[in-house]
């Protein structure tokens, strides 16, 4: 990937055939050897850090002016700091993973910011690396090195730049090496899919027999073609082929989940009930809950009221440490008398139904801060209430 896109992109491909230490790491562009003299007027290499805006496979205008450095606070030639660039001096970890902790922190904006990559990183090596300069004329920052390319494992087809933008990868890799289950990929099944195809985790396992039929178009996100919607495929198998475009290992299973087959869910770290099925759920999260996997059930009630729609969308989670409210939140009848099973086209309260979910994913394996526990959530159409149940205190 990093080779790709150093090739596709013509301000790291001129750094790079400039003579420059150029080095990918995730979505972090690094420029090593980058002469400076520190305050004991001794002339040393450092490594400028900079996060990546990409469009497609890319690079695309930056989006700040601020630079990474590894090393010492450069200098002047006399050995006062270069206050022009001054910015910030705390050793921060960028991606522990990858490796990236930086130093210092630059910031010199033009006025009208930088067009591109090499504009950034040039214009920052031309005020460090002159003052080395003054001292040894031979000294450059154009190498020449070949840098070993150290692309991290991914399951992205491309790079994920917003963590790094956001400077919160330590907390993003939370969510690796996770295997997600979503039974189910109706209205909130496929919102689930939607999102958790923009998490970097291991696997995400679909189940559904169903087929993917006109009704299903109006529920679920994007917008599938006529031409799609006649071959009428499963449901699993759309959607797999649609999010394929995005990641790797997505595996669909085109069959019904149940007490038979309800084994294959163990070895999984989390699961997502998006069926109305009651029988089946009952099997499910009977399995579950005795091999301690956490899960959570969603589902939504919907009725006319004063010639409107009204009703509630709820998400209950269940985890090792608490599972005594399973009883009192999560209904084994199969819902055949709501108009939501009418196929009323509400994908709004799906999506909602689905980040309901998503976040107390999130929650508890502590990518978001979780100060209420709480295993219930139900929002109220008709007052805009959320009301949160059976804490874990």
């Amino acid at each position: 990937m990093s080779h790709k896109l150093i090739n596709r992109s013509p301000d790291l491909k001129k750094l790079r055939d400039d003579g420059y230490g150029v080095e990918m790491r995730g979505a972090y562009l690094l420029v090593h050897g980058v002469p400076y003299v520190n305050a004991s007027k001794e002339i040393k290499r450092g490594t400028l850090v900079s996060s990546l805006t990409l469009s497609s496979e890319r690079t695309a205008r930056p989006d700040t002016h601020v630079i990474y450095f590894m090393g010492e606070y450069p200098c002047n030639c006399d050995g006062t700091p270069i206050s022009a660039i001054q910015h910030g001096s705390v050793n921060q970890v960028l991606d522990a993973n990858l490796g990236i902790t930086v130093n210092h922190s630059f910031s010199n904006k033009p006025q009208n910011g930088f067009n591109d990559y090499y504009e950034k990183v040039t214009s920052y090596i031309g005020v460090i690396s002159s003052q080395a300069a003054a001292i040894d004329g031979s000294v450059t920052a154009r190498t020449f090195k070949v840098i070993e390319s150290k692309d991290a494992d991914s399951v992205f087809k491309y790079l994920d730049t917003n963590s790094s933008r956001a400077e919160i990868n330590m907390i993003s890799a939370k969510l690796e090496n996770h295997k997600i289950v979503i039974i189910g990929l109706g209205g909130t099944g496929s919102y689930v899919l939607d999102f958790l195809a923009k998490t970097p985790v291991k696997e995400i396992h679909l189940f559904d027999q169903d087929l993917f039929l006109q009704h299903n178009a109006f529920r679920s996100p994007g917008a599938a073609s006529l031409e799609q919607l006649e071959t009428q495929p499963k449901k699993v198998d759309y959607l797999h082929g649609i999010y394929s475009n995005m990641r790797i290992n997505i595996i669909p299973h085109a069959y019904h989940l149940g007490a038979k087959n309800a084994d294959e869910l163990l070895g999984m770290n989390f699961v997502f009930i998006c069926i109305d099925d009651g029988e089946s759920k009952k099997a499910i999260v009977q399995k579950l809950v005795a091999a301690g996997i956490s899960f959570c059930d969603v589902g939504m009630g919907v009725e006319i009221k004063d010639g409107a729609l009204t009703g509630i969308v709820r998400a209950t989670t269940v985890t090792a440490a608490k599972s005594d409210h399973v009883a009192n939140k999560i209904s084994f009848a199969t819902t055949a008398d709501n108009i939501y099973s009418q196929n009323i086209q509400i994908a709004e309260l799906n999506a909602l139904n689905a980040a309901l979910a998503m976040i107390k994913w999130k929650k508890v394996i502590g990518f978001y801060h979780d100060l209420g526990k709480e295993h219930d959530t139900a929002y109220l159409i008709n007052s805009n209430n959320i009301i949160n149940d059976d804490t874990n205190s």
